[in-house]
């Protein structure tokens, strides 16, 4: 059964893998402070308060970077990574997270963006204990930033087949079961 006729797709553990090296080797090349600062998210206690000025002012850079090592990917690895990136926003898409984001449903998709932005590390750090997040820390941009270079490679946005939406609020099972 092709995807779309009841048969979702899911991120495969290869793209997924993709998607993370992808993110470092961008961040790779804004130097030790920058390093410092994403390390220090992780590390920090539980709960505490995080100095995202560091990062903040170098996300900019970074989408640059990213942007040059996607360019030419086809479109099929393209939709592939879209489809993590989307999977991670929806795994983030809960009330737990939330509470610490803050922020109105395209703010808290921003938020989530900030997360996976930042990283494995941290994504699995928010996923794991809500309270590790950034309250009203944003990126735009990484929501969807693999579906944008499709559209601007190709001339459409990708249809990823997962049958889920990185939108706020659409993560059913987490809002309204309280578990993911």
């Amino acid at each position: 059964m092709a995807a779309g006729q009841g048969e979702f797709r899911v991120p495969a553990s290869e793209d997924e893998a993709r998607l993370w090296a992808l993110v470092e080797a961008a961040w790779a090349p804004l130097g030790p402070e920058v390093r410092q600062a994403r390390g220090e998210l992780v590390v920090r206690r539980s709960g505490s308060r995080a100095d995202i000025s560091v990062v903040a002012a170098a996300l900019p850079a970074f989408l640059g970077i990213l942007a040059g090592h996607c360019r030419g990917l086809p479109a099929d690895e393209l939709t592939s990574l879209d489809r993590v990136v989307e999977r991670k926003l929806w795994e983030l898409d809960r009330p737990d997270v939330h509470a610490v984001t803050g922020g109105s449903d395209d703010g808290f998709l921003y938020s989530r963006g900030f997360v996976v932005a930042m990283g494995r590390e941290f994504c699995d750090a928010v996923t794991g204990d809500p309270e590790m997040a950034v309250p009203y820390a944003e990126c735009e941009e990484m929501c969807y930033f693999f579906a944008h270079l499709s559209h601007d490679q190709f001339g459409e946005f990708p249809d990823t087949g997962s049958g889920i939406s990185r939108e706020s609020g659409s993560n059913l099972i987490a809002w309204i079961c309280g578990s993911t």
